[in-house]
C-alpha cells in the first residue's frame, strides 16, 4: 500500500516538492515516517493530533457523516460468500422484519450490482469475515422523536470464525451501524470480492441532533411515489433521519383526505394525486430505514388549492387566500385533516405552517371585515387567532406543533409551550426563541436552503445552529436543523441533484460531535468528495462537488476530482 500524493492538500503537497528525500516507492510505514519528519521541520504540525487527520487523509478513512470515535488498523478482512446475519444474544426478535430487510439492502449496497465471484484458494482463512453479529437490547421497534440512534461497530482482525459486531440500544441504532460498515467496505476488480480495509476497527457513534430533517415539496411539482422512496434511501446513506413532507400549498393538494374527499380536486390532475394508503406506504417505508414523516399543512396561507374542492374555504372568489378567518367550516376542515393525518402520520410533531400571510383579502372582503368588527380583531389580531386555534385543534389530536418563524416573531409568548419554531428567514432568529423557552428548529434560508443554487456545500457545511447559544439549558432546547428542497423548480428529473451532495453536508453537521467537525470545510472535501461518488455507485444522482447547485461536470474527468 502507498500514499498516492495526489489526495493531499494542497499545504502539505507544497511541503512534499520542496522535500526530494520522499519516495512513494517506500513501504507506508516508512513513508508516514519521513511524512511526519518533514511536517515537522516545516511547522506544519502543532500537535501529535496530526497522526489522526494525517490517517484521514492518508489512509482514506472515508465515512460520512464522520462518527464519534473512531480507531482502526491497517489489514484487510474478505467478506465470506455467504456473508450472514447474526443475532445471537439479542432481544429484539425482528418481528416486523426492519433487521432482516436492512441486512439485506446492505448486501446490494455493497455489491453495487457487481458479480460476486470471489476465489479464497489463496486467501487466509482467518482473513475471512463470516458475517455481523447484532445485538440490540430493546425489544421496542417505536420510531419516535428522541429515539436512541447511538451504536457501537467492531471488526477484529483475526480469529477462527470472524464476525463484525454492532451493539445498540434499539434497532435504528442498528440501521445507523450497518450504514457505517457498508462505507468500510469495497468491491476488488480483481478477486471480484468485497473486501474491508483498515481492519480491526472499533467505532462508537451516536448523532449530536434527534432532529435532522430534510424538506421536500410536492404541492409546487408532484412527486412519483418511486422518487420519494429514492430521496428516503439516500437520506439513510447520510444518517437525516426526518422527511419533512410539505404536502400541500397555493399550487396544488395533492393528498387525499377521506373527511373532505372534495380536497384534493385541488390537484394538478387526476394522476397527480396521493392516496392515504400512499402516504402510510411512505411512512412505512421511511420507518423501516430509521426516518420519520413530518407532515405539513400550512395554514392559513398557502392555501388556494383548498378552495378548488370547496370554494366556500376562499374570503371571495375574487380573493382566494388565505382561508376565511370567519367560518367554523374553515376550522372544520382543519380538524377533518388532522383526524385523517393522525391516523397516518405517527410522528410526535405536525407542522402547521403560518408563514408568509398577507391578510388584506380579509379586510377586503365585506363579511369577513364585519366578522373582524364584531369580534375586534384587526388584521393581525386575526392571525394570531387563525393560528392559536389550529395550534388546540392540533393538540387535541395529540400531536405537538411546529410553525413557521413569523408566527414567534408575531405573537411568540401567545405560543402554546407545545410549539416548535422553525427558523427560515436567516440568523439570529434561534437564539432569541430558546431564550424564551420555547424549542426551535434551524432551515436558515442564507445556508441550508437546496433551492438557492448559489448557495454552495462549504455555506451548508458551516452553519452551526447552536451559534450564539452558550447556555447549555437553552441549547437543548434546538432540536436541530432541516435543510429545505422548495419545489418550484424541481421535479422528478433532478430533484436528486439538487439535494446532494450539499445535504451530505448539513448532514455531517448535525450528525457529528461538534469537537469532531472541521473548522474548516477544506479538510473535508475529499471525504465529501468520496461519498458524493458513493451515492453515485448507488445510483443516486448527486452532482458534482465543485459549483454551484446542481452543477453539471465541467469536464471530462475522475468523480472523485469534480
Amino acid at each position: 500500500m502507498f500514499i498516492d500524493a495526489t489526495i493531499l492538500p494542497a499545504p502539505f503537497t507544497s511541503q512534499l516538492q520542496h522535500h526530494s528525500l520522499i519516495c512513494f516507492s517506500f513501504p507506508l510505514s516508512t513513508q508516514l515516517l519521513l511524512l511526519c519528519r518533514i511536517f515537522m521541520m516545516g511547522k506544519i504540525v502543532k500537535s501529535l493530533s496530526f497522526l489522526v487527520f494525517l490517517g484521514v487523509l492518508v489512509e482514506g478513512l472515508n465515512i460520512w457523516p464522520m462518527p464519534n470515535s473512531v480507531n482502526y488498523g491497517h489489514q484487510i478482512m474478505y467478506l465470506s460468500n455467504n456473508f450472514v446475519l447474526k443475532t445471537d444474544g439479542s432481544k429484539y426478535n425482528d418481528a416486523s422484519g426492519i433487521l432482516k430487510d436492512a441486512f439485506s439492502r446492505l448486501l446490494d449496497v455493497i455489491e453495487v450490482d457487481h458479480v460476486i465471484d470471489s476465489n479464497f484458494s489463496q486467501i487466509d482463512p482467518l482473513s475471512i469475515l463470516h458475517g455481523i453479529h447484532v445485538i440490540v437490547w430493546s425489544q421496542n421497534d417505536e420510531l419516535q422523536y428522541g429515539v436512541d440512534e447511538s451504536y457501537k461497530l467492531s471488526i477484529p482482525s483475526h480469529g477462527t470464525q470472524v464476525y463484525a459486531h454492532i451493539e445498540a440500544q434499539t434497532v435504528y441504532g442498528v440501521l445507523h451501524g450497518l450504514q457505517t460498515f457498508s462505507q468500510l467496505c469495497r468491491f476488488n476488480l480483481t478477486n471480484r470480492g468485497i473486501e474491508v480495509h483498515q481492519v480491526p476497527w472499533n467505532i462508537n457513534d451516536q448523532p449530536r441532533f434527534f432532529y435532522r430533517g430534510l424538506l421536500i415539496d410536492t404541492a409546487r411539482h408532484y412527486l412519483p411515489l418511486p422518487i420519494i422512496k429514492s430521496v428516503i434511501d439516500s437520506m439513510s446513506y447520510a444518517k437525516l433521519n426526518v422527511l419533512h413532507w410539505h404536502i400541500v400549498d397555493t399550487q396544488s393538494f395533492p393528498l387525499e383526505i377521506p373527511s373532505f374527499p372534495k380536497l384534493w380536486n385541488g390537484a394538478y390532475s387526476i394522476s397527480e394525486r396521493y392516496t392515504m394508503a400512499d402516504a402510510a406506504e411512505i411512512v412505512s417505508y421511511a420507518q423501516r430505514r430509521g426516518i420519520s414523516v413530518l407532515a405539513e399543512v400550512d395554514v392559513p396561507g398557502h392555501a388556494l388549492s383548498w378552495g378548488t374542492g370547496y370554494p366556500s374555504l376562499w374570503p371571495s372568489k375574487d380573493c382566494q387566500q388565505p382561508l376565511d378567518v370567519s367560518k367554523e367550516f374553515t376550522f372544520k376542515v382543519i380538524d377533518g385533516i388532522l383526524s385523517d393525518f393522525s391516523k397516518t402520520f405517527k410522528y410526535r410533531f405536525v407542522h402547521l405552517g403560518g408563514d408568509e400571510v398577507n391578510t388584506s383579502c380579509w379586510t377586503e372582503t365585506p363579511h369577513i371585515r364585519r366578522w373582524l368588527r364584531q369580534h375586534g380583531l384587526n388584521e393581525s389580531g386575526a392571525y394570531q387567532y387563525f393560528v392559536l386555534r389550529a395550534q388546540k385543534i392540533a393538540l387535541s389530536h395529540g400531536y405537538e406543533i411546529i410553525n413557521w418563524e413569523e408566527t414567534f416573531n408575531d405573537f411568540g409568548s401567545k405560543l402554546s409551550r407545545k410549539t416548535v419554531v422553525h427558523n427560515w428567514l436567516g440568523g439570529g432568529v434561534a437564539e432569541k426563541v430558546v431564550a424564551s423557552g420555547l424549542r426551535c428548529i434551524v432551515s436558515n434560508q442564507d445556508k441550508w436552503y437546496l433551492d438557492h443554487l448559489d448557495a454552495p456545500w462549504e455555506g451548508f457545511y458551516m452553519n452551526e445552529p447552536l451559534t450564539n447559544i452558550t447556555n447549555h439549558h437553552q441549547q437543548k432546547l434546538v432540536l436541530g436543523g432541516e435543510v429545505c428542497m422548495w419545489g418550484e423548480h424541481i421535479d422528478a428529473s433532478d430533484i436528486e441533484q439538487t439535494i446532494w451532495p450539499r445535504a451530505a453536508a448539513a448532514a455531517e453537521r448535525l450528525w457529528t460531535a461538534y469537537d469532531n467537525l472541521a473548522k474548516d470545510p477544506s479538510h473535508v472535501v475529499e471525504r465529501l468528495a468520496h461519498f458524493r461518488c458513493l451515492l453515485n455507485r448507488r445510483g443516486v444522482a448527486a452532482a458534482p462537488l465543485f459549483g454551484p447547485g446542481r452543477v453539471a461536470p465541467y469536464e471530462p474527468g475522475s468523480c472523485f476530482k469534480q
